[in-house]
């Protein structure tokens, strides 16, 4: 049998939180996409991180690195 390996690993932190290190979904499959769609994509993974920090994870990757990678992947 193969096991199939965990590509999100979460480390824990003090206080019962933990860190999310990745690897995240990447979006440069979508830059062909009109731009009303890439920025609909945009907001979608913007909530989600959100989503994932409200209910107490802590990314590695600090929210201006997020946001500069995903904006540059879509191009936008």
């Amino acid at each position: 049998m193969t096991t199939t390996p965990n590509h999100a690993q979460v480390l824990p932190q003090r206080a019962g939180a933990s860190i999310i290190t990745g690897p995240w979904p990447s979006y440069v499959a979508f830059r062909g996409l009109p731009e009303r769609e890439r920025w609909v994509l945009y907001g979608s993974a913007k909530a989600y991180r959100e989503a994932l920090e409200l209910q107490g994870f802590q990314m590695a990757e600090s929210y201006d690195q997020f946001v500069r990678r995903v904006t540059a992947e879509l191009e936008i």
